[in-house]
């Protein structure tokens, strides 16, 4: 699994917003993995449909925020990407991002080794009659054959 992410801010009141890209590579496709989903640590400010936080309005005010939940993606597609608007922060310091990302693979990487260990399988059988049943039928298929052949 590739996790890629883009954290950009413009100048002034704006909020920061993540992008993330998360794929899964060939073989973790074929293994039919499911997707791993999980509450994150990065946070979600109050409106954050809004690009802005004015001083005194939301986060800037004191208002908590809540936050997104991540998830890998489903085995069929393999790739999903992501975009989430970030609380305003005077640093522009979001350790959370880099901690959930981190989370997420350690899940997911749990997921994965517990798939592989499921080997593959690959058994044929065949019966036939057993031989006390073919000595069983065997007298009466000789005669109707030996008739048959007399012209009876």
């Amino acid at each position: 699994m590739i996790i890629e992410w883009n954290l950009n801010k413009k100048r002034g009141n704006f909020r920061p917003v993540l992008t993330y890209t998360i794929r899964l590579e060939d073989f973790e496709k074929e293994l039919g993995l499911p997707q791993v989903v999980m509450e994150s640590s990065i946070p979600e400010p109050p409106n954050s449909w809004s690009a802005s936080c004015l001083p005194g309005k939301c986060e800037r005010a004191g208002a908590g925020c809540t936050a997104y939940r991540l998830y890998t993606p489903d085995h069929k597609k393999g790739e999903v990407e992501g975009k989430f608007t970030l609380p305003w922060r005077v640093d522009c310091d979001y350790p959370e991002i880099k901690k959930s990302f981190l989370k997420l693979r350690e899940d997911f990487e749990n997921v994965l080794k517990d798939a592989y260990d499921s080997h593959p399988v690959d058994i044929n059988g065949k019966l036939e009659l057993s031989k006390e049943t073919r000595q069983h039928i065997a007298s009466g298929l000789v005669s109707q054959r030996f008739l048959k052949a007399a012209g009876f």
